[in-house]
């Protein structure tokens, strides 16, 4: 759980507001029972500003790399596992899911943005074909899928990963599907899909910033690490899934699903979870 940004803007603000919770909480589809999800107090330490698809990310991290855990426990497929999970043409009800307070759908009601568990399934089925999901890969390679739904859209990623002797990770490849309902512009789409890639490459791996003295220590890019051209993927391939629903938003939901497609990939290549970010040199093999 991480800080409100409304800490920014009143005092006193110790837990995540409504909003923030229906960015992957109050909004979570799978049918889980007993599910309960809370906000605890957490203070901010340090101004917190707007970024892009706000806190859907850490939401869409923490959920997606659980799941994975989860079929690897249960001994199944992560896609497969993932995939029974979503019934086909369920439709989540927040008010019966027992949301406290009027339930928040990014501004709309409802019936007007339903979350469908076949507009899931229909991003992960495309990300996962067009990656070749379950084609064999060389030692120290793997996949890893995720996916998330936010500002209307849905989103899956599946990202291969090579994991070096020495620990450093390179990503020759993405696939990334989105069902954003009507769009009006498809390349605009793609292009948002392909910057999302690279600043979920960004926050995942390399990103980091600490503090010392009460002041942020990294001062520019050459202390703040971010993807290069020559760490980009080589191939980011983007596959729109037609659909008939309204018009979602495209700038930003192709970003929470990236890092933990990434992490579980790591996994799937070195049996080594990642729950903390950035990865940096989490994987680099300890000096004799």
């Amino acid at each position: 759980m991480l800080p409100s940004i409304n800490s920014t803007f009143a005092p006193n603000v110790k837990e995540q507001g409504p909003f923030e919770m229906g960015m992957g909480i109050t909004d979570f589809p799978y049918p889980v029972e007993n599910f309960l999800a809370e906000s605890g107090p957490i203070p901010a330490h340090v101004r917190i500003g707007w970024f892009r698809s706000v806190i859907n990310i850490p939401h869409a991290f923490a959920i997606s790399s659980f799941i994975d855990e989860l079929a690897h426990e249960a001994g199944k497929d992560p896609k497969d596992f993932l995939l029974g999970w979503l019934t086909p043409d369920h439709v989540l009800d927040l008010k019966a899911a027992g949301v406290v307070g009027e339930p928040w759908n990014y501004g709309a009601k409802p019936e007007e943005q339903r979350i469908e568990a076949n507009r899931y399934r229909g991003v992960i089925e495309a990300a996962t074909k067009s990656a070749g999901w379950g084609e064999a890969l060389p030692a120290g390679e793997g996949r890893g899928l995720a996916v998330h739904r936010s500002f209307w859209s849905y989103v899956a990623v599946v990202a291969r990963v090579k994991v070096g002797a020495d620990g450093v990770v390179s990503v020759p490849r993405v696939d990334i599907a989105i069902d954003a309902g009507f769009i009006a512009n498809p390349e605009r789409v793609r292009a948002q899909m392909e910057g999302a890639v690279i600043m979920g490459m960004s926050n995942t791996l390399y990103s980091d910033l600490t503090f010392a003295a009460g002041r942020v220590v990294q001062s520019n890019y050459t202390d703040y690490r971010i993807t290069r051209m020559t760490e980009a993927p080589r191939e980011i391939v983007v596959t729109i899934v037609p659909s008939d629903r309204p018009a979602g938003g495209a700038g930003e939901p192709g970003l929470p699903p990236v890092g933990a497609a990434l992490c579980n990939a790591i996994f799937a290549a070195t049996g080594k979870r990642i729950r903390t970010l950035p990865v940096a040199d989490q994987l680099k093999p300890a000096m004799a």
